[in-house]
């Protein structure tokens, strides 16, 4: 038998995962976990209604620095995790803003009925309380925009931090994969 022959039938074991990513950070993942050996099959799913994909990964059981690569994709999978908790909290300060904003409003609101429902009306100050509670209202949505905004330029450096982290593993993973 010749070696091309016994390459082709040679058996090869290979470890598997299967991980379930967030459809706007697919690329990274798949790109990083190249960097530690492991390769997409074929067999990948996806749910359009939770904006997540589940991929199939597989690598080669007999690959060298088995324990370190798999510490560095540890490590990899917490950037990438921290990452993502990172570009949420703009998002989840935004909306507490917004609803702290209407339910200070909505006090507002509720002293003024109770103002016009009193016994006599009490009309200034229905007006006094008024005024501000339907302001707060309106301002919602410019609060939560503007919490937005500002807490994107707090967390833009410590995103791009934790980028170049994970580029840094990715890296390390690469080598130890081509025995440098």
């Amino acid at each position: 038998m010749s070696e091309r022959e016994e390459s082709v039938n040679a058996f090869r074991a290979y470890d598997y995962k299967k991980i379930s990513v967030n459809a706007g950070y697919l690329s990274q993942y798949l790109d990083g976990y190249e960097s530690f050996g492991w390769h997409t099959d074929e067999r990948t799913e996806r749910s359009e209604h939770l904006e997540k994909i589940s991929l199939q990964l597989k690598r080669e059981r007999s690959i060298l620095n088995k324990a370190e690569l798999t510490r560095l994709q540890r490590n990899f999978e917490a950037c990438m995790q921290q990452i993502q908790i990172l570009e949420h909290s703009k998002y989840t300060q935004a909306l507490i803003a917004g609803i702290l904003t209407g339910l200070i409003g909505t006090v507002f609101v509720t002293g003024s009925v109770f103002a016009v429902i009193a016994s006599p009306p009490i009309l200034w100050l229905t007006i006094l309380l008024g005024i501000p509670g339907l302001a707060l209202w309106a301002a919602t949505v410019p609060v939560s925009h503007y919490v937005k905004k500002k807490r994107s330029g707090h967390i833009l450096p410590l995103v791009e931090a934790k980028y170049e982290e994970m580029y840094g593993v990715c890296e390390k993973g690469t080598k130890l994969l081509r025995g440098r």
